[in-house]
């Protein structure tokens, strides 16, 4: 198993971004510190009420500090982009982590960042599918023309190629069913959504799998999955620490439209209680690695993404976290 620190960089109004990047860079050597596998940065644009700093530049900030850790974007919002754009912008940051990042990718899901990006909402299945294939060909291929139904390129050479062969790992974000099915085509791995429940995503890693065979593909070796996490001494102290800050984040995520795709019995705006159920990592060491342990057993994922901090949530709830994950819950579930 492997096991990765999901940052929080969506700053509340009043708080020194300046002051939050630095906080983050700690959490980064905290993590490095305490044995995590990797750390991950998000991605929005125009995030009201959230200041929230571009994830491609946050990565190579991060980098010197994060050891042999690998650098994660959960997720790059790859249909507002162009394909010469991401290739580009994709080899730089393999090249100076020294072959350490991995390309989490999606769709995207709010009106305002595609009217704002000048991308019209309806195509974006068909764009995404294109900037990955043209980027997957700029990685591989010499030279590369092509005319397609979005982009155009003639003659296209890309001269600073990804340490990874043929590419970084892309891990491929999935809400909707659609999306499973669309993760095993184009995608190395599912990046699982961290908003649904175990029993959903289980129905959901059925379709995966079925789409995995029918594309004549093996499931991944390293399956990732993105979890809400918050641990402690006691129960009490881990559900009252997250409480205030994931019910906040979870309003936001509803008044984006996030659970649009998903089952009308996964609402996002449930009572805490049953928010938590079955959805989220939250106890002491030992029940967090009993639900990591059966998310393992019953998904198969082997690769936990977890984020402990929400917007507004201080950075003295967060580090002593990262210490009792790295010290008390996954040596124990390595073993």
């Amino acid at each position: 198993m492997k096991f990765g620190l999901i940052l929080n960089s969506q700053f509340v109004a009043g708080e020194d971004p300046a002051q939050k990047i630095r906080e983050l860079v700690d959490q980064v050597r905290a993590a490095r510190d305490n044995g995590f596998d990797s750390v991950a940065v998000s991605h929005h644009y125009l995030l009201t009420p959230f200041a929230m700093p571009q994830p491609l530049p946050l990565v190579a900030r991060l980098a010197p500090e994060s050891g042999s850790m690998r650098l994660v974007t959960n997720i790059f919002l790859l249909t507002y982009h162009t394909p010469a754009y991401v290739a580009e912008q994709v080899a730089t940051l393999d090249v100076m982590t020294d072959g350490r990042f991995v390309f989490g990718v999606g769709l995207g899901y709010r009106p305002e960042e595609f009217e704002g990006m000048g991308v019209e909402m309806k195509t974006r299945v068909s764009r995404f599918l294109e900037v990955l294939e043209v980027s997957k060909r700029l990685w591989t291929e010499d030279v590369v023309t092509h005319r397609g139904r979005h982009f155009a390129l003639t003659n296209a050479s890309l001269t600073l190629r990804p340490v990874q062969k043929p590419y970084p790992p892309i891990w491929v974000a999935a809400s909707g069913d659609p999306a499973y099915e669309r993760a095993a085509r184009v995608g190395d791995a599912c990046l699982i959504n961290p908003h649904a429940s175990l029993a959903t995503v289980e129905r959901q890693m059925g379709l995966y799998r079925k789409a995995l065979a029918d594309a004549g593909k093996p499931f991944p070796a390293e399956a990732p999955i993105f979890r809400e996490c918050s641990v402690a001494r006691t129960r009490e102290a881990a559900l009252g620490d997250a409480k205030p800050y994931l019910l906040q984040k979870y309003k936001a995520y509803a008044d984006w439209g996030l659970d649009k795709p998903m089952p009308k019995s996964e609402s996002l705006q449930a009572p805490y209680e049953e928010l938590v159920r079955d959805r989220f990592i939250v106890g002491t060491p030992d029940e967090c690695r009993a639900e990591l342990e059966r998310y393992h057993q019953r998904l198969g994922v082997n690769h936990f993404l977890l984020r402990v901090q929400w917007p507004g949530m201080p950075q003295k709830l967060v580090l002593p976290q990262i210490e009792l994950l790295g010290q008390q819950v996954f040596p124990w579930l390595r073993k």
